[in-house]
């Protein structure tokens, strides 16, 4: 089936929904690296997307906004030049309940009986002012970090801003 959209899903409503064990058939998250980069180097500057509002951010959005930095970050550049994170896991169970549409499905579906769902993805519940990425880089690629984070945050449901929490003096002189 096709993917729903995420302003299906994006509202935080009811109690968190998690206990896999209770479960079963819970699809594993698309992202698998949440830290990525060179982790061992101490770059002069960090970013920090934060989120504006709260919403809930499916797996699928937050691999999209790594993939987006990544792939800014390694234009002309080596992986070791920058570090990245993404803070928030997705531990939230998303549920569908999956209708048949289209000539004679009133005799195949059931309605609404029984409408709890199957769990077809996860997501991240993310509150107002949560980190959801950190960016760290040198000052020669400091825009280009802030440019990923800024493609980056098109790719989420929620508004969000970017901050330098290291090395403000440094991005002032820069003119970021």
């Amino acid at each position: 089936m096709v993917t729903k959209p995420a302003r299906m899903y994006s509202k935080i409503t009811g109690p968190a929904y998690t206990r896999r064990e209770f479960m079963g058939g819970v699809p594993y998250p698309k992202i698998t690296n949440f830290v990525q980069g060179n982790q061992k180097k101490d770059f002069e500057i960090e970013f920090r997307l934060i989120a504006k509002e709260s919403c809930q951010i499916r797996h699928i959005a937050l691999e999209a906004a790594r993939v987006s930095v990544n792939r800014k970050m390694l234009e002309g550049s080596s992986p070791d030049s920058y570090f990245l994170q993404i803070r928030p896991y997705p531990h939230q169970v998303i549920r569908e309940h999956k209708m048949a549409t289209g000539a004679g499905a009133d005799r195949i579906s059931s309605g609404m009986r029984a409408a709890f769902g199957r769990p077809v993805g996860t997501a991240a519940r993310v509150h107002t002012d949560d980190i959801i990425m950190v960016g760290r880089t040198s000052p020669d690629k400091a825009r280009k970090m802030r440019d990923a984070l800024h493609k980056a945050s098109m790719k989420l449901p929620t508004p969000c801003r970017i901050e330098i929490s290291k090395g403000k003096d440094l991005a002032g002189k820069l003119g970021l």
